[in-house]
């Protein structure tokens, strides 16, 4: 029977380059060998002004159907992960097929996660195949944070970069799952520690967000900037994560010999090893793939997992757990076997 299964993954990154050295220069109190210390990112990839999180995810998907077998005239969904949309409306998945030249017989939609974004994607796109309502799934992620964020606050200024990616999720015949099972959770209690509070409906400028009841910032920044409370997400990854994974292992009835590789979220390099190291995992399965990349939201798992595949780390038939957390709060786990194609 047809089993949804992962058969191409491309990124793509904005040219605009943020070192530490520049960093250091806006913050001398944090050299640029310290930043990487506490970060473990040397660069992250930042938007033009005039590009949007749409554009970066058509150029990962325009390269993935260069570059390869697939055949955007092939493609019956896309599926856009962003909290960075061109329009309030019309969904940015409708530009983007029109875009890329995917026939109109095609459905597309965004859905609005951030860091936990591409576990989410592919339990959707898994539903939609073993359903029999697609076949050839084209999953895009794109964020620009680095537009809400403000240019003195280097809490989020050394960490976030901008990123888009494309993966194909094909239906193929399998006796055995390719994409899962999975494991989800949600603390919306904690919403306020990654957010930007002035934007949407809820909130249209920062007088109104006062007048409302909300409260300045003790940092001075505008609410119309990303804020974030990085000593509570931390603590937020080390209760959920471990626990996350231990759910997946019971469902899979598998356990940590049993994992080539495990893919987190990359957040940054300090959290990353305490959840390594707490969850027991080896070393040699963990993959870290953001020195020169930063946190990408959505986009870190799908471009550490294609970096892993070109330099040979990944190959067929592999079992990876892929696991995401953070802004909503909101968290995902699950198992792949590798599949792809290229």
């Amino acid at each position: 029977m047809k089993k949804a299964a992962i058969k191409a993954i491309n990124y793509y990154l904005p040219e605009k380059i943020l070192t530490n050295e520049e960093l250091a220069k806006a913050f001398p109190e944090w050299p640029a060998d310290q930043i990487y210390q506490k970060t473990g990112i040397r660069t992250r990839h930042i938007a033009a002004d005039d590009e949007t999180a749409a554009d970066l995810a058509f150029h990962a998907a325009q390269d993935l159907f260069d570059q390869s077998i697939y055949d955007a005239e092939n493609i019956d969904m896309v599926i856009l992960c962003t909290q960075a949309p061109d329009y309030v409306l019309p969904t940015s998945a409708c530009t983007l097929q029109a875009r890329l030249g995917i026939p109109s017989s095609a459905g597309a939609f965004d859905y609005n996660l951030g860091c936990s974004g591409y576990v989410y994607g592919l339990s959707i796109a898994k539903g939609l195949i073993e359903s029999g309502s697609a076949n050839n799934i084209l999953l895009l992620t794109g964020n620009t944070y680095s537009k809400y964020m403000h240019a003195k606050d280097k809490n989020v200024r050394t960490i976030f970069g901008d990123a888009g990616t494309a993966t194909l999720i094909q239906g193929v015949e399998s006796e055995g799952e390719l994409i899962g099972p999975f494991t989800f959770g949600t603390d919306g209690a904690g919403a306020d520690k990654l957010i930007v509070k002035v934007s949407g409906a809820r909130y249209t400028s920062e007088d109104e967000f006062l007048q409302g009841g909300g409260e300045k910032r003790e940092d001075g920044f505008p609410n119309s900037t990303l804020f974030m409370d990085g000593p509570s997400i931390f603590s937020f990854t080390l209760r959920v994560v471990p626990k996350m994974l231990r759910a997946l292992f019971a469902k899979t009835g598998l356990v940590i010999d049993d994992i080539d590789h495990f893919v987190f979220h990359q957040a940054n390099k300090f959290m990353l090893d305490n959840l390594r190291r707490q969850s027991k995992i080896p070393k040699e399965k963990f993959i870290l793939d953001m020195e020169n990349i930063g946190n990408t939201i959505s986009s870190t798992i799908p471009i550490a997992l294609s970096n892993a595949k070109n330099e040979g780390v990944l190959k067929t038939n592999q079992n990876l757990i892929l696991v995401s957390f953070g802004v909503g709060l909101s968290w995902a786990a699950c198992l792949v076997k590798t599949t792809w194609d290229t």
